[in-house]
């Protein structure tokens, strides 16, 4: 903490920050994911399949804003709408041993000026949820904020009563900041939003944890962990 000419406490300066702080579409690879901005044409019909006999129930998108969806002409009709958007910028989740497209994610509410960005928006589907790809796409999205985009604050907001997406930030090292008391009305429901966030100066070792857990030498034959990644860290 520092204090002015009054002695009043202020904060730190900050240094200047990088230029490229909002994401550009470049694809994210990772060992066993890769995401790339949402084309509705090249994604469309394995995201609808992903999920449509998976989940007919439509649970998947109890906590999200849209949804569920009754045929892939709806489908794809929303989809055409996210593909075009700059602010959230979706991506598309794609495992290397599939190739096919089985959840999304976007960065959003992209605030260049103070160096914060939102990882948002995220489903996926039923074959993808508590895989390791799963995982690595959340990572993928962490570290490009924080390592190419240089940002200083990356935030995960969720339904308070969403338990897995809690649970998920709690696992990935966001901090929870509090519960924002009747924050939105969903689907005609009132919403109070649980608030993460982790900065840039708790980043190296949330990054390597990651790295750790992310290791094939941490995975049996059947692909199943053999430590957690709370613990790698």
């Amino acid at each position: 903490m520092s204090a002015n000419l009054d002695d009043q406490p202020v904060g730190p300066k900050v240094d200047p920050l990088p230029s490229g702080v909002r994401p550009d579409r470049r694809p994210l690879f990772g060992r066993y994911v890769m995401l790339e901005h949402v084309s509705a044409e090249k994604h469309g019909a394995a995201l609808y399949r992903s999920f449509a006999d998976a989940d007919p129930e439509g649970t998947l998108w109890t906590y999200m804003g849209y949804g569920p969806f009754d045929s892939s002409e709806a489908f794809q009709s929303w989809l055409q709408e996210r593909e075009k958007s700059l602010d959230p910028l979706f991506y598309a989740f794609i495992p290397k041993k599939t190739g096919r497209a089985s959840g999304m994610g976007s960065f959003m509410r992209q605030d260049a000026p103070n160096g914060a960005i939102e990882i948002g928006h995220i489903w996926m589907s039923p074959g993808l949820q508590n895989t390791r790809e799963a995982s690595e796409a959340i990572y993928l999205m962490m570290r490009h904020a924080l390592e190419d985009l240089g940002v200083r604050r990356l935030e995960w907001k969720c339904d308070a009563l969403n338990a897995p997406s809690r649970r998920a930030a709690d696992r990935f090292g966001f901090v929870l900041e509090g519960i924002f008391r009747q924050h939105y009305i969903v689907k005609g429901r009132n919403r109070d939003t649980a608030w993460y966030s982790i900065i840039n100066t708790e980043w190296k070792p949330v990054r390597d944890g990651f790295e750790k857990w992310l290791d094939p030498a941490n995975f049996d034959s059947a692909g199943r962990q053999v430590t957690p990644l709370k613990a790698c860290r």
